[in-house]
């Protein structure tokens, strides 16, 4: 079952392209990840942006523990 996050998703779209950096925040396991690695990842698809230029990195996931450095980040993302 999938649980949709209109509001959300929605919300994410609509402040898509004016410049500024999105941050996420919520509770544990409320669905953040599933917004953006899920939801936004389809509609930037749907958009026509090419899988190749879509970035995803869970941070929280303990084999990109460097990444959490922005100077890590830095060359990995160019």
């Amino acid at each position: 079952m999938e649980i949709k996050r209109d509001m959300y998703l929605d919300r994410l779209i609509r402040r898509e392209k004016n410049g500024m950096i999105k941050i996420v925040t919520g509770l544990r396991r409320c669905g953040k990840s599933y917004l953006l690695f899920n939801l936004f990842h389809d509609h930037l698809l749907a958009q026509g942006v090419r899988e190749d230029h879509i970035i995803e990195v869970a941070l929280d996931d303990r084999t990109n523990k460097a990444l959490r450095d922005p100077d890590a980040i830095t060359p990995a993302i160019k």
